[in-house]
C-alpha cells in the first residue's frame, strides 16, 4: 500500500506540472500553431499560385512559339512559291527564247537551201548554156575545115 501511497502523492505533486503543461500547450496552440499554420496556409498558396502563374507563363511562351513557328513555316512556304514562280517564269523565258532560237534557225535553214537550189539551178543552166556553146564550137570546128573544103 505504501506504493500506492507514494504514487498518489507523486500525481498529486504532479498536478501543478499538469496544469502548467497544459497552460503552455493552449499557448502554443493559441499564439504559435495558429499564426503559423495561416502563414504556412498563406506560403502555400503563394507557392501554388506562384506555380499557377508559371504553368500559365509556360503555356503562353509555348502558344507563342507555336505561333512563331507555324508563321516559320508559312513564311518558308510563301518563299518557295516565289522561288518556284520565279523559276517557272525564267523556265518560260528560256523555252521561249530556245523556240525562236529553232524558228531563226530553221528559217536560216529554209533560206540557205532555197539559195542552195537556186545556186544549183543558176549552175546548171550556165553549165547547159556552156555546153551549148561548146558544143556549137566543137561542132564548128570539126565540120568548118569540111565546109570550107567542100566550098
Amino acid at each position: 500500500m505504501d506504493t500506492l501511497k507514494q504514487l498518489g502523492e507523486l500525481l498529486l505533486a504532479a498536478i501543478p506540472t499538469i496544469v502548467c503543461l497544459l497552460i503552455v500547450w493552449g499557448a502554443y496552440r493559441n499564439l504559435v500553431q495558429k499564426k503559423l499554420q495561416r502563414v504556412l496556409g498563406e506560403r502555400h498558396a503563394r507557392t501554388e499560385g506562384a506555380i499557377e502563374e508559371a504553368q500559365a507563363q509556360i503555356a503562353k511562351a509555348e502558344a507563342r512559339t507555336a505561333e512563331y513557328e507555324q508563321r516559320l513555316r508559312e513564311a518558308r512556304s510563301q518563299i518557295y512559291k516565289t522561288q518556284e514562280g520565279r523559276r517557272k517564269h525564267i523556265m518560260e523565258k528560256r523555252s521561249t527564247a530556245l523556240a525562236e532560237a529553232h524558228r531563226v534557225a530553221d528559217e536560216m535553214v529554209k533560206r540557205a537551201h532555197t539559195d542552195l537550189e537556186r545556186d544549183v539551178r543558176e549552175a546548171q543552166g550556165t553549165l547547159q548554156q556552156q555546153a551549148e556553146t561548146l558544143a556549137a564550137q566543137i561542132i564548128d570546128s570539126i565540120l568548118k575545115p569540111f565546109a570550107v573544103s567542100r566550098g
